[in-house]
Protein backbone atom coordinates (compact mmCIF):
# COMPACT_ATOMS: atom_id res chain seq x y z
CA UNK A 1 0.00 0.00 0.00
CA UNK A 2 1.17 3.42 -1.02
CA UNK A 3 -0.36 6.79 0.70
CA UNK A 4 -0.53 9.62 -1.61
CA UNK A 5 -2.41 12.71 -1.88
CA UNK A 6 -2.59 13.34 -5.57
CA UNK A 7 -5.21 16.27 -6.33
CA UNK A 8 -5.82 17.11 -2.44
CA UNK A 9 -4.98 19.97 -0.70
CA UNK A 10 -4.29 20.51 2.78
CA UNK A 11 -4.21 23.41 5.09
CA UNK A 12 -1.44 22.96 7.83
CA UNK A 13 -1.70 25.66 10.77
CA UNK A 14 1.62 26.23 12.58
CA UNK A 15 3.65 24.76 9.88
CA UNK A 16 6.81 26.81 10.48
CA UNK A 17 8.78 24.87 12.44
CA UNK A 18 8.57 21.10 14.40
CA UNK A 19 6.06 18.89 13.60
CA UNK A 20 3.89 21.45 11.58
CA UNK A 21 6.79 21.82 9.13
CA UNK A 22 7.43 18.35 8.96
CA UNK A 23 3.23 17.69 8.22
CA UNK A 24 3.54 20.00 5.82
CA UNK A 25 6.88 18.25 3.95
CA UNK A 26 5.68 14.85 4.27
CA UNK A 27 2.22 15.66 2.57
CA UNK A 28 3.47 18.02 -0.55
CA UNK A 29 6.57 14.78 -0.49
CA UNK A 30 3.02 12.39 -1.47
CA UNK A 31 1.69 14.80 -3.86
CA UNK A 32 -0.77 17.16 -1.62
CA UNK A 33 -0.71 20.57 -2.50
CA UNK A 34 -0.40 22.53 0.94
CA UNK A 35 -0.94 25.77 2.50
CA UNK A 36 1.81 26.40 4.94
CA UNK A 37 0.00 28.59 7.91
CA UNK A 38 2.48 30.06 10.49
CA UNK A 39 2.41 33.03 12.46
CA UNK A 40 5.59 33.40 13.32
CA UNK A 41 5.94 33.87 16.70
CA UNK A 42 7.39 33.10 19.48
CA UNK A 43 6.87 29.96 21.47
CA UNK A 44 4.55 32.09 23.73
CA UNK A 45 2.83 33.57 20.59
CA UNK A 46 4.56 36.94 20.69
CA UNK A 47 5.98 37.99 17.22
CA UNK A 48 5.28 37.84 13.77
CA UNK A 49 7.77 37.31 10.60
CA UNK A 50 6.98 35.20 7.66
CA UNK A 51 9.87 33.45 7.07
CA UNK A 52 9.60 30.15 8.78
CA UNK A 53 6.24 29.63 6.47
CA UNK A 54 8.02 30.61 3.32
CA UNK A 55 11.78 28.33 4.50
CA UNK A 56 9.22 25.52 4.46
CA UNK A 57 7.22 26.33 0.77
CA UNK A 58 10.59 27.39 -0.87
CA UNK A 59 11.44 24.01 0.70
CA UNK A 60 8.61 21.83 -0.74
CA UNK A 61 8.88 23.98 -4.12
CA UNK A 62 12.62 22.60 -4.50
CA UNK A 63 11.57 19.15 -4.36
CA UNK A 64 8.88 19.70 -7.07
CA UNK A 65 5.96 20.47 -4.67
CA UNK A 66 3.27 22.49 -4.90
CA UNK A 67 2.27 25.08 -1.71
CA UNK A 68 1.59 28.46 -0.36
CA UNK A 69 2.45 30.31 2.38
CA UNK A 70 -0.51 31.92 4.86
CA UNK A 71 0.41 34.27 7.72
CA UNK A 72 -2.81 34.78 9.37
CA UNK A 73 -3.57 33.86 13.00
CA UNK A 74 -5.63 31.26 14.18
CA UNK A 75 -6.74 32.93 17.05
CA UNK A 76 -9.28 34.94 15.03
CA UNK A 77 -12.27 34.07 13.05
CA UNK A 78 -10.83 36.41 10.20
CA UNK A 79 -7.32 34.98 10.23
CA UNK A 80 -9.32 31.47 10.33
CA UNK A 81 -11.39 32.19 7.39
CA UNK A 82 -8.36 33.83 5.57
CA UNK A 83 -6.30 30.25 5.76
CA UNK A 84 -8.70 28.58 4.47
CA UNK A 85 -9.61 30.99 1.51
CA UNK A 86 -5.26 30.75 0.95
CA UNK A 87 -6.43 27.18 0.24
CA UNK A 88 -9.35 28.18 -2.27
CA UNK A 89 -7.72 30.95 -4.24
CA UNK A 90 -4.62 29.21 -4.73
CA UNK A 91 -5.74 25.56 -5.11
CA UNK A 92 -9.84 25.69 -5.67
CA UNK A 93 -10.64 23.18 -3.21
CA UNK A 94 -9.37 22.13 0.73
CA UNK A 95 -9.57 18.11 1.47
CA UNK A 96 -7.51 18.31 4.43
CA UNK A 97 -7.13 20.22 7.75
CA UNK A 98 -4.58 19.97 10.34
CA UNK A 99 -4.80 21.63 13.24
CA UNK A 100 -1.36 22.05 15.02
CA UNK A 101 -0.70 25.91 15.45
CA UNK A 102 -0.19 26.32 19.40
CA UNK A 103 1.66 28.16 22.03
CA UNK A 104 2.74 27.85 26.16
CA UNK A 105 2.25 29.86 28.40
CA UNK A 106 3.28 27.92 31.54
CA UNK A 107 2.79 29.08 35.07
CA UNK A 108 1.11 27.60 38.25
CA UNK A 109 -2.36 28.29 38.46
CA UNK A 110 -1.73 30.98 41.19
CA UNK A 111 0.89 32.62 38.78
CA UNK A 112 -1.36 32.38 35.54
CA UNK A 113 -2.71 35.53 34.39
CA UNK A 114 -6.30 34.90 32.55
CA UNK A 115 -5.01 36.85 29.96
CA UNK A 116 -2.32 34.09 29.62
CA UNK A 117 -5.04 31.39 30.16
CA UNK A 118 -7.23 32.82 27.69
CA UNK A 119 -4.89 33.68 24.70
CA UNK A 120 -3.83 29.42 25.29
CA UNK A 121 -7.09 28.53 25.02
CA UNK A 122 -7.94 30.83 22.12
CA UNK A 123 -4.78 29.26 19.84
CA UNK A 124 -5.15 26.07 20.78
CA UNK A 125 -8.68 25.52 20.67
CA UNK A 126 -11.20 27.93 19.12
CA UNK A 127 -7.99 28.64 16.67
CA UNK A 128 -8.89 24.43 15.80
CA UNK A 129 -12.37 25.21 15.62
CA UNK A 130 -12.33 28.84 13.60
CA UNK A 131 -10.44 26.46 10.92
CA UNK A 132 -12.43 23.75 10.64
CA UNK A 133 -15.07 25.85 10.95
CA UNK A 134 -14.26 27.71 7.67
CA UNK A 135 -13.35 24.59 5.86
CA UNK A 136 -16.19 22.24 6.78
CA UNK A 137 -18.84 23.97 4.38
CA UNK A 138 -16.52 22.96 1.84
CA UNK A 139 -15.91 19.67 3.10
CA UNK A 140 -19.71 18.91 3.27
CA UNK A 141 -20.21 20.64 -0.30
CA UNK A 142 -17.03 17.99 -1.59
CA UNK A 143 -18.56 14.57 0.43
CA UNK A 144 -14.87 14.78 1.67
CA UNK A 145 -12.93 15.96 4.16
CA UNK A 146 -10.19 14.72 6.84
CA UNK A 147 -9.63 16.75 10.30
CA UNK A 148 -7.03 16.53 12.90
CA UNK A 149 -7.05 17.52 15.92
CA UNK A 150 -3.56 18.36 18.26
CA UNK A 151 -4.45 16.84 21.78
CA UNK A 152 -1.58 16.34 24.25
CA UNK A 153 -0.78 13.48 27.21
CA UNK A 154 -0.83 16.98 29.02
CA UNK A 155 -4.47 17.43 28.58
CA UNK A 156 -5.37 13.85 28.91
CA UNK A 157 -3.63 13.08 32.19
CA UNK A 158 -2.35 16.38 33.23
CA UNK A 159 0.76 18.46 33.80
CA UNK A 160 2.08 20.57 36.34
CA UNK A 161 1.86 24.37 35.39
CA UNK A 162 -0.17 23.88 32.04
CA UNK A 163 -3.80 24.28 33.09
CA UNK A 164 -4.67 26.74 30.22
CA UNK A 165 -2.62 24.13 28.17
CA UNK A 166 -4.02 21.13 29.36
CA UNK A 167 -7.67 22.49 29.29
CA UNK A 168 -7.43 23.63 25.73
CA UNK A 169 -5.63 19.86 24.73
CA UNK A 170 -8.50 18.28 26.33
CA UNK A 171 -11.11 20.71 24.80
CA UNK A 172 -9.87 19.83 21.62
CA UNK A 173 -11.35 15.62 22.19
CA UNK A 174 -14.43 16.54 23.47
CA UNK A 175 -15.12 19.05 19.89
CA UNK A 176 -13.91 15.91 18.07
CA UNK A 177 -16.20 13.53 20.14
CA UNK A 178 -18.94 15.13 18.43
CA UNK A 179 -18.04 16.25 15.08
CA UNK A 180 -17.22 12.34 14.41
CA UNK A 181 -21.06 11.82 14.66
CA UNK A 182 -21.86 15.04 12.71
CA UNK A 183 -19.56 15.01 9.54
CA UNK A 184 -19.83 10.79 9.27
CA UNK A 185 -22.69 11.68 6.75
CA UNK A 186 -20.32 13.84 4.18
CA UNK A 187 -17.41 11.28 4.58
CA UNK A 188 -15.37 13.81 6.88
CA UNK A 189 -13.40 11.81 9.07
CA UNK A 190 -11.74 13.27 12.28
CA UNK A 191 -8.60 12.21 14.58
CA UNK A 192 -6.91 13.74 17.21
CA UNK A 193 -3.08 12.93 17.46
CA UNK A 194 -0.75 13.06 20.91
CA UNK A 195 2.22 14.05 19.91
CA UNK A 196 5.60 13.86 21.40
CA UNK A 197 9.03 14.84 19.44
CA UNK A 198 11.98 16.92 20.41
CA UNK A 199 10.39 20.63 18.81
CA UNK A 200 10.52 24.13 20.47
CA UNK A 201 7.52 23.81 22.20
CA UNK A 202 8.47 20.21 24.00
CA UNK A 203 11.85 21.62 25.13
CA UNK A 204 10.84 23.29 28.62
CA UNK A 205 9.14 20.20 29.55
CA UNK A 206 12.66 18.55 30.57
CA UNK A 207 11.64 15.22 29.15
CA UNK A 208 14.93 15.03 26.83
CA UNK A 209 17.10 15.44 29.96
CA UNK A 210 16.06 11.91 30.64
CA UNK A 211 15.21 10.85 26.81
CA UNK A 212 17.74 10.91 23.81
CA UNK A 213 16.03 13.83 21.28
CA UNK A 214 17.62 11.91 18.51
CA UNK A 215 14.95 9.15 19.38
CA UNK A 216 11.88 11.35 19.68
CA UNK A 217 11.74 12.43 15.79
CA UNK A 218 9.05 14.78 14.06
CA UNK A 219 9.79 11.30 11.17
CA UNK A 220 7.87 9.24 13.29
CA UNK A 221 4.68 11.82 14.46
CA UNK A 222 4.67 12.58 10.49
CA UNK A 223 4.12 8.99 9.18
CA UNK A 224 1.03 8.42 11.72
CA UNK A 225 -0.65 12.28 10.59
CA UNK A 226 0.06 11.24 6.94
CA UNK A 227 -1.73 7.92 7.82
CA UNK A 228 -4.67 9.63 9.77
CA UNK A 229 -5.42 12.07 7.05
CA UNK A 230 -5.58 10.05 4.14
CA UNK A 231 -8.27 8.35 1.98
CA UNK A 232 -6.82 4.51 3.16
CA UNK A 233 -7.89 5.77 6.51
CA UNK A 234 -11.48 5.23 7.23
CA UNK A 235 -11.62 5.48 10.96
CA UNK A 236 -12.89 8.52 12.93
CA UNK A 237 -13.64 9.66 16.35
CA UNK A 238 -10.06 8.24 17.27
CA UNK A 239 -7.55 9.70 20.30
CA UNK A 240 -4.15 8.50 19.04
CA UNK A 241 -0.49 8.78 20.55
CA UNK A 242 2.48 8.95 18.34
CA UNK A 243 5.94 9.42 19.96
CA UNK A 244 9.72 7.25 19.25
CA UNK A 245 8.08 4.84 17.24
CA UNK A 246 5.29 4.11 19.48
CA UNK A 247 1.84 4.32 18.72
CA UNK A 248 -1.69 3.53 20.69
CA UNK A 249 -5.46 4.20 20.86
CA UNK A 250 -6.08 6.34 23.81
CA UNK A 251 -9.88 6.14 25.01
CA UNK A 252 -11.90 7.63 27.74
CA UNK A 253 -12.76 3.85 29.92
CA UNK A 254 -15.64 3.89 32.23
CA UNK A 255 -16.00 0.78 35.06
CA UNK A 256 -19.00 -0.94 35.37
CA UNK A 257 -19.70 1.39 38.76
CA UNK A 258 -22.28 0.00 41.27
CA UNK A 259 -26.02 -0.04 40.89
CA UNK A 260 -28.05 0.85 43.82
CA UNK A 261 -32.04 0.75 43.59
CA UNK A 262 -32.83 4.34 42.55
CA UNK A 263 -36.11 4.43 44.23
CA UNK A 264 -34.50 4.38 47.50
CA UNK A 265 -33.31 7.57 49.06
CA UNK A 266 -29.56 7.92 48.65
CA UNK A 267 -27.40 10.05 51.06
CA UNK A 268 -23.77 10.90 51.80
CA UNK A 269 -22.83 8.34 54.19
CA UNK A 270 -24.18 6.28 51.64
CA UNK A 271 -21.88 7.39 48.83
CA UNK A 272 -18.72 7.15 51.39
CA UNK A 273 -19.88 2.94 51.88
CA UNK A 274 -19.98 2.53 47.90
CA UNK A 275 -17.04 5.09 47.43
CA UNK A 276 -14.34 2.11 46.80
CA UNK A 277 -16.46 0.13 44.24
CA UNK A 278 -17.85 4.03 42.35
CA UNK A 279 -14.06 4.90 42.18
CA UNK A 280 -12.90 1.70 40.90
CA UNK A 281 -11.79 0.44 37.58
CA UNK A 282 -13.48 -3.00 37.44
CA UNK A 283 -14.16 -4.07 33.72
CA UNK A 284 -13.95 -0.73 31.68
CA UNK A 285 -16.00 -0.43 28.73
CA UNK A 286 -15.78 2.40 26.37
CA UNK A 287 -18.41 4.39 24.33
CA UNK A 288 -18.27 5.46 20.47
CA UNK A 289 -21.15 8.33 21.85
CA UNK A 290 -23.17 9.78 24.58
CA UNK A 291 -26.50 8.01 23.95
CA UNK A 292 -24.59 4.57 24.04
CA UNK A 293 -23.24 5.29 27.28
CA UNK A 294 -26.49 6.93 29.24
CA UNK A 295 -28.13 3.75 27.12
CA UNK A 296 -25.75 1.05 29.17
CA UNK A 297 -26.26 2.81 32.26
CA UNK A 298 -30.03 3.07 32.15
CA UNK A 299 -29.60 -0.78 31.13
CA UNK A 300 -27.60 -1.54 34.43
CA UNK A 301 -29.24 -4.05 36.84
CA UNK A 302 -29.54 -3.51 41.02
Amino acid sequence: MTINFKGRVAVVTGAGNGLGKNYALTLASRGARVVVNDLGGAIDGSGHSGKPADAVVEEIRAAGGEAVANYDTVAEPKGAANIVQSALDTFGQIDIVINNAGIVRDKTFHKMSLEDYEFVARVHYLGSVYVTHAAYPHMRKANYGRVLMVSSNSGLYGNFGQTNYSAAKMAVVGFMNTLKLEGARNNILINALAPLAATRIAEPSGIFDVYDPELVTTDAVAAMVAYLVSENCTDSGNIIAATAGYYSRIQVMESEGVRVDPREPMTPDRIAEIWSQVRGMRNPTGYDDAVANLTAVMAKET
